[in-house]
């Protein structure tokens, strides 16, 4: 069949489309058309760690998905430093904390608005340094925020979590006040946490790491220690009502729940009101969990993650009374850092999935969830090679910010 040169460049241009030739690195339609999404394979193709039973199907490896409804990835900004959290202001302008102590608000374009100074020292180091921000309820007319950060005190380090009225003229905070220390300090520079995040009541809660020592192991799971815990504090830093410890001896009241590693990613679950929470292992074993008054989440007694040496982490046991296990857990590791529930319907079939930035492992990872349990894996945008620290919502579009100091968008096509 003889072609005419204008059909042929017609057929070319629809070739390009369709494979993606035609986009370039920043912003571009995914090619994701495949209407079939059940019963793929699991995505995690590596062999695990360890040869750990799992306690029930579905934990871990679970079938894989494939977003049908096509979606744009644009690099908004770039060069940012080192971000650690990126947070939706209610205007739906984005704050992004920097580790070496200060924050930015960029639109929601990714343009820079304000940098923000005049915050406490932090302990920039390993990794610790300014970590994540919240807005109070009522920041629209109180202009509150709270931000959590690693505090050089009593010799130590420690994590710590701090309130001031945000002052955009000056680009400065005012009435600065540290409501909460997760006590004790500790030499090491490893496994603060940690992340905020309000429930509907007003009350923050608030994840620590165990620090990444010996000790701070054996503190998980000690009431006495602000290690390796989920706080529920209120606005000033008390106790929140009804915590399930608030009357027991030599408890810290602030704890809401306990045993964890080190959490780096909280955040509301919209379908059910309850926190949910995704933590490291060590040499796998990183899991996410419903955190609800009083569980106990187990490390280090029970955990599906081997020592970096291969060696079994104490008993080598992955259930015991008492403890609860994880919803999902990973081996070889996701590296989870900031994640959200995605909480609209403008990708629809992404309504109420939860959305984990992963470092080592390179992407961001989509969990399907339904009745509490995942029952599908995916893996977004993969093929940019980047450590992704956080993830944030606001209004149909995910937002990301990655260790290489990018910002990216990410919206219905």
């Amino acid at each position: 069949m003889q072609l005419k040169s204008g059909s042929l460049f017609v057929i070319m241009l629809v070739f390009m489309y369709s494979t993606g030739c035609a986009n370039d690195n920043n912003t571009h339609p995914v090619v994701n058309n495949n209407p079939d999404t059940s019963g793929l394979p699991p995505v995690e193709k590596k062999s695990p760690n360890s040869d750990y039973a799992s306690a029930f199907a579905g934990q871990t490896r679970i079938a894989g998905v494939k977003t049908t409804t096509p979606y744009i990835v644009e690099k908004i900004a770039d060069r940012l430093g080192a971000p650690f959290a990126i947070v939706a202001m209610p205007d739906g302008r984005l704050m992004i904390t920097i580790k070496s102590g200060y924050m930015e608000i960029h639109d929601a374009n990714g343009k820079l608005v304000n940098k923000i100074t005049g915050l406490p020292a932090v302990v920039y180091s390993g990794q610790g340094g300014l970590l994540d921000v919240a807005f109070d309820p009522d920041f629209s007319s109180n202009r509150i925020m709270y931000w959590s950060y690693s505090e050089r005190y009593e010799g130590d380090n420690v994590t710590t979590v701090a309130k001031a009225k945000l002052n955009e003229v000056t680009g400065n905070v005012e009435n600065v006040s540290i409501i909460f220390r997760a006590a004790p300090s500790t030499g090491n520079t490893l496994q603060f946490g940690s992340r905020l995040v309000f429930d509907k009541d007003g009350n923050l809660f608030v994840s620590t790491g165990e620090r990444s020592i010996l000790e701070g192991r054996k503190q998980a799971q000690w009431l006495n220690s602000g290690l390796g815990k989920i706080f529920k504090i209120t606005k000033d830093g008390k106790p929140a009502p009804g915590n399930p410890f608030i009357n027991q001896k030599d408890a810290m009241p602030e704890i809401f729940a306990y045993g964890i590693r080190n959490a780096q990613s909280l955040d509301i679950n919209p379908a059910t009101g309850e926190v949910w929470e995704a933590e490291f292992g060590p040499k796998g074993g990183d899991e996410v969990n419903i955190i609800r008054a009083g569980k106990n989440y187990g490390w280090p007694t029970i955990t599906y993650g081997l020592e970096y040496s291969l060696e079994k982490v104490g008993d080598g046991i992955q259930q015991k009374e008492g403890m609860e296990q994880p919803v999902y857990y990973w081996d070889p590791v996701l590296s989870p850092s900031g994640m959200t529930f995605y909480k609209g319907n403008t990708i629809s079939e992404w309504k109420n999935n939860l959305f984990i930035g992963g470092l080592s492992s390179m992407h961001i990872v989509r969990l399907v969830i339904e009745n509490n349990k995942v029952v599908g894996e995916e893996r977004l945008l993969a093929d940019k090679k980047e450590r992704f620290r956080d993830v944030a919502y606001f209004n149909g579009m995910l937002y990301a910010v990655t260790d290489g100091g990018n910002l990216y968008r990410i919206s219905k096509k």
